[in-house]
């Protein structure tokens, strides 16, 4: 068997390692940021903008994300949702108060109609994210 990973990769303009920083600050973890500069930014490229930044949690939950790359412009949508799931309630909840802090919660973490507890909310960085809690299997 081989090993893969999916991870979301978020894109800012300007503020990733602001935004990367907090999530960091919260899930703990292992941030890697690197900068246009360090890989010899060319004339007109801000050195300090954020060319790859890596969040590796203790939970194995993988971020990444970078600033805009040069000559291109963010263009913000709600295309893209940072998925957390699992069983784990003092890892989940903690991300989930942590995590809207300074955004706008759009669905409390809440006990819903199929069983698990959900929630969702948009960051202070305009990240979209959501929460699924599941029971902890007996056994």
């Amino acid at each position: 068997m081989t090993n893969s990973h999916l991870s979301p990769y978020l894109t800012f303009a300007g503020t990733t390692k602001e935004a990367m920083a907090f999530y960091h600050s919260v899930l703990g973890g292992k941030l890697d940021v690197s900068t246009f500069g360090e890989f010899g930014a060319p004339d007109g490229v801000d050195p300090e903008g954020v060319m790859h930044a890596q969040l590796d949690t203790d939970t194995g939950w993988t971020l990444m994300a970078s600033d805009t790359a040069p000559g291109t412009e963010l263009v913000a949508g709600n295309s893209v949702t940072v998925a957390l799931f699992g069983d784990d309630e003092e890892v989940l909840r903690a991300a989930f108060t942590g995590l809207s802090e300074g955004g706008t919660v759009t669905v409390p973490l809440e006990k819903q109609v199929w069983g698990d507890e959900y929630g969702a909310f948009t960051d202070r960085f305009g990240v979209s994210w959501m929460v699924n809690l599941s029971p902890a299997a007996e056994g």
